[in-house]
């Protein structure tokens, strides 16, 4: 039953543009009523009707010690009596900014902020002003926020909805916005040497979790770190999703690839609103006050979002077995279900990176967004759906990425092979 959710989701759409704050949540690619959320401990959430889901969401990935980690929520509780912002630094800001640069050796500064849509946005603007150049090249099927520049045929939400041209964004904006094939370095060259001395940036997600997720082929983002060494132009790393879920240095860890610059949001925020951009010290002191790129923000650096940010990285920090740990269980599931797909005579690509993975009901492998289309959107309706009833909450979208945590126990990993085994779809 979910009669509360269907109740409250009639009375939000008389208030709230689709029902929604975030166009995905609506289900709109899935159909039926979206599921309102009234609490989650560890891997399960428990909506407003009393039904409990094992969840593959995680808040799209910030929580990567489960939902209310004891220790997250014992810090905020003592921080939230000084007060829930103050407009001014905080000692708690410093220690974040210092933890965030052990755990990624090569980052200069770090300036925080509150979302990955705004890293993104001032990372691309901090480019700009230092190479003195204005076209970026972005890929296919990547999702780097809802900034103007980036709402180019973006994945996440905008492929969901099947929005690739977003109302709104100026010609002149998207004019400057290149778009070449991800996994794919011929389509990146032919760009730059169509645009010589006008590129200032390539950002790119390192693994791609934005049309699922996607990882990069072997050599792919060395050849873009070569590229842009020859084209003079910065190369930016978003890894608001892969960063710190992936390896304890995130992609830059994994693939020993250093970009110029590199954007962080959920993690670092332990499921608070967060973002964060850095790089080498002579980008970063460009910024104001000490540069003249201005950036500001009422709550960036929240003393709320800092601490629980800085419990959740400490913990991964502090215990590096947690990203084997999460790797093995994401291989479990992953043998799991290739089996039972195998069995059921469905095919399925399922494209995983550590606790990182997606599935596509496809025959062909999916190195890019081209390839992520291809996947039949109705046979993952209906898995959706079976799953739902089986109380496994995945994405509602196959362009999403889904999540494991360290609070996704062996038992609830097998619960979750054996409903997929025991539905039909």
């Amino acid at each position: 039953m979910t009669s509360k959710s269907k109740k409250l989701f009639q009375q939000a759409q008389r208030h709230i543009p689709g029902g929604v704050n975030s166009p995905v949540r609506s289900f709109y690619a899935v159909g039926g009523t979206p599921l309102f959320i009234e609490s989650a401990k560890g891997a399960t959430i428990r909506d407003v009707d009393g039904n409990e889901y094992i969840d593959y969401v995680g808040s799209w990935g910030p929580m990567i010690l489960g939902h209310a980690y004891p220790k997250v929520v014992k810090a905020l509780q003592k921080a939230v009596t000084k007060s829930s912002s103050f407009g001014a630094p905080t000692e708690m800001e410093v220690k974040l900014a210092e933890l965030i640069k052990r755990m990624v050796p090569g980052l200069g500064k770090v300036r925080m902020v509150n979302s990955g849509t705004e890293a993104c946005m001032s990372a691309i603007r901090l480019a700009r002003a230092f190479t003195k150049r204005n076209k970026i090249i972005k890929f296919e099927g990547c999702y780097h926020g809802h900034a103007d520049s980036f709402l180019i045929k973006a994945g996440s939400g905008v492929s969901t909805m099947g929005i690739q041209h977003v109302p709104g964004v100026p010609k002149s904006i998207a004019g400057d916005t290149l778009v070449a094939r991800f996994n794919d370095l011929k389509s990146v060259s032919a760009l730059i040497s169509k645009h010589k001395n006008a590129i200032a940036a390539i950002i790119v997600e390192p693994v791609a979790g934005n049309m699922g997720c996607i990882p990069p082929k072997d050599g792919f983002l060395q050849g873009l770190r070569k590229l842009c060494n020859q084209a003079d132009a910065l190369l930016i790393f978003d890894e608001v999703m892969s960063g710190f879920r992936i390896a304890k240095g995130g992609a830059i860890e994994k693939y020993g690839v250093m970009p110029d610059l590199v954007t962080y949001g959920k993690i670092i925020g332990g499921g608070l609103p967060v973002g964060a951009y850095g790089g080498r010290d002579e980008l970063m002191n460009l910024i104001a006050p000490v540069g003249e790129v201005y950036q500001a923000g009422t709550l960036s650096g929240n003393p709320l979002a800092m601490t629980a940010g800085y419990v959740t990285l400490k913990e991964l920090n502090d215990h590096p077995d947690i990203y084997r740990e999460l790797d093995a269980k994401g291989s479990f599931l992953e043998k799991k279900l290739r089996r039972i797909f195998m069995q059921k005579k469905i095919p399925v690509q399922i494209n995983r990176t550590g606790s990182m993975k997606s599935l596509h009901f496809t025959n062909e492998p999916v190195i890019d967004f081209a390839s992520a289309k291809k996947g039949d959107n109705n046979v993952f309706k209906k898995f959706f759906h079976a799953m739902l009833k089986e109380g496994i909450y995945f994405p509602p979208s196959a362009y999403e990425a889904f999540f494991i945590s360290t609070a996704h126990k062996k038992r609830l990993l097998k619960k979750t092979a054996e409903a997929v085994s025991g539905c039909n779809f």
